[in-house]
């Protein structure tokens, strides 16, 4: 079935996904927009295993401070072009989570990624990073980051 325009731009919209793969998902669920979106995401998710071992050397450092002024969060998000650190999406990546850590205080990353999204319950840390792989194309890896409270050391 041929995908319909107007799904295929809302898609695109909201899943930020090659024209391509959105029509394709479109054409596979035959014009099902809830069906498409799950497609793109089993899909970004299989991009993502697929870009796991390329070297990530560029990124950005991302600071959060929470509203009182009492805890606040460094994290270091790489990927492997600066032309990716440089988009809004990339950028708004690394502050959800930095949101995240200051949220939710986890101890290292490898249990920061296992954490539930607080934005989405369906979702985990590792899901997110997983999903903006599969949309700007590049390894992306949260190398570090540090939470300070105040009053802990």
């Amino acid at each position: 079935m041929k995908a319909d325009i107007g799904l295929l731009k809302k898609l695109r919209q909201q899943s930020l996904a090659a024209i391509a793969d959105c029509r394709m998902a479109l054409e596979e669920s035959d014009n099902d927009y809830d069906k498409a979106l799950e497609w793109l995401k089993k899909r970004g998710i299989d991009k993502a295993g697929k870009k796991g071992d390329r070297e990530t050397s560029q990124g950005i450092i991302e600071a959060y401070i929470h509203g009182n002024g009492r805890v606040g969060v460094l994290i270091e998000l790489l990927c492997e072009t600066d032309f990716v650190a440089r988009t809004d999406e990339f950028k708004s990546l690394a502050h959800e989570i930095a949101m995240q850590a200051a949220a939710m205080k986890p101890v290292d990353v490898k249990s920061l990624l296992g954490q539930e999204y607080i934005r989405d319950s369906s979702l985990t840390i590792d899901k997110l990073v997983k999903s903006a792989i599969g949309k700007l194309g590049e390894n992306i890896v949260i190398k570090r980051f540090k939470v300070f409270e105040i009053g802990q050391e």
